[in-house]
């Protein structure tokens, strides 16, 4: 019997008593079979991977160049007329000058350095680009793209040597409130007649906090009582540290409550009362529905001024609780309530919130927002409702009455062509604001009144 049939046979092993049969043949078919897929993977991915780079490098202008060279190449080859190959020889030429100013894209480092990451609306911020040369050639001029928010800072880029840099100051508009991110930085190469293009980003990003305009509060501009412990109430406790008044004794009263020297004097048993005190919990209910104002000028006030408001506060020690309406899906409309609360750790934090806080499109109603707001924070001692101009009293009310009777409930309503002013409605008072220093004033004469 020969070798090969011998390697088509079953060969039995008598140690282990398996079966094993050998096919060299399809196994070398199977191995080749199989290289064969993975070279035609990694070719079809090296493909993509240039017809990436190629869409990438070439411009809307770039093909039109590269369509006159292929048609005006081959039409005048193929028929003889010259005018079409001298424009596709054109083209094709414009292509070829335009290779070298691809190279060294990656030649450059960008560094962006801000001299602020938190302002005031209104306040340029500038900012230090500085582009450096890190490669071992002269790098030709390029651009630098800066995307600033919505918009793009263009910076050219000179000639520059080996471990040369140049430094230029770019100045960051800010003239609304909001958090601008700035970055991360395009490096542009391409040549003058923008055929050709190539593009290195750099992950480096900042993000710019630009605050509300506020303006400065008097500490009992809210006309809040401040001591040590707190603010006196209303209500009447048998034991706290505000004296009220004395009372006769009943059983069950404890006896270091009780007033010896009055006692001394009636001849029966007399007893302290004191006022109960609670911490000067302030909230602020921010309404940002779309229905809550009527023009983005009065939601800007709203917000500025829930700022002042809240930055008074916080400084005067006081604990501060600023809510406003959260997104509600448009599945969940009319079944759920829900709010947002600001950060209020520290001025700062305070204020960074409210540079993202924008009017909603589908949040919940400044009423909803207050009746959440009082279950939550129960120990609160005054609370501002900030609206805008089409809430009616009638609204105002009903969101003024999801408070106790104990908290003095305030309705800022801002609306830039209202006549600034004070009035009561039932036990709210209401005052109105057509700019922010009205706020400063008109918190200052309710205080003394």
């Amino acid at each position: 019997m020969s070798s090969s049939t011998e390697s088509r046979l079953a060969r039995t092993s008598a140690a282990t008593g398996y079966t094993r049969t050998g096919f060299e043949a399809g196994r070398g078919t199977t191995v080749l079979a199989v290289r064969s897929l993975h070279g035609w993977r990694r070719l079809r991915r090296a493909a993509a991977r240039v017809g990436r780079s190629v869409a990438d490098t070439v411009s809307p202008a770039g093909w039109v160049v590269v369509a006159v060279a292929v048609i005006g190449l081959a039409a005048g080859l193929a028929f003889g007329l010259l005018e079409f190959a001298v424009a596709g020889g054109a083209a094709a030429l414009l292509l070829l000058l335009s290779v070298p100013f691809l190279f060294g894209a990656r030649a450059y480092e960008v560094t962006l350095r801000l001299a602020h990451d938190r302002v005031v609306a209104g306040t340029p911020v500038e900012g230090r680009l500085v582009v450096a040369n890190v490669g071992r050639r002269t790098a030709l001029p390029g651009r630098v793209d800066l995307p600033v928010g919505d918009g793009l800072v263009d910076v050219h880029v000179p000639l520059l040597r080996p471990r040369h840099e140049i430094a230029e100051t770019v100045v960051i508009p800010t003239r609304r409130r909001g958090i601008v991110t700035v970055g991360p930085a395009r490096t542009v190469r391409g040549d003058p007649l923008g055929i050709l293009t190539r593009e290195a980003t750099w992950q480096e990003t900042h993000t710019l906090y630009v605050h509300p305009v506020t303006t400065a509060l008097r500490s009992s501009a809210t006309g809040l009582i401040r001591d040590l412990e707190g603010s006196p109430s209303r209500t009447i406790a048998d034991a706290d540290f505000s004296f009220h008044a004395l009372r006769p004794y009943v059983p069950g009263d404890s006896p270091r409550q009780v007033h010896w020297k009055s006692t001394a004097k009636t001849g029966a048993m007399m007893v302290r009362q004191y006022e109960e005190t609670r911490r000067s919990r302030m909230i602020l209910v921010v309404g940002r529905g779309g229905d809550e104002f009527a023009d983005d000028d009065e939601f800007e006030l709203a917000v500025s001024a829930a700022a002042s408001i809240g930055v008074r506060g916080i400084r005067d020690g006081r604990d501060v609780a600023v809510v406003t309406g959260a997104e509600i899906p448009e599945f969940a409309r009319g079944r759920m309530r829900t709010f947002r609360t600001l950060t209020t750790i520290s001025t700062r934090t305070l204020l960074d919130d409210f540079a993202g806080l924008d009017r909603g499109v589908n949040p919940s109603p400044v009423r909803e927002v207050a009746s959440l707001a009082s279950t939550r924070h129960g120990d609160a001692s005054i609370a501002f409702l900030v609206c805008g101009s089409p809430l009616t009293p009638t609204q105002l009310q009903s969101a003024a009455l999801a408070f106790g009777p104990e908290v003095a409930v305030v309705a800022l309503v801002c609306a830039p062509t209202a006549e600034p002013g004070i009035r009561r409605l039932g036990s709210m008072t209401v005052i109105s604001i057509g700019l922010l220093d009205d706020l400063r004033q008109l918190l200052a004469k309710g205080a003394q009144s």
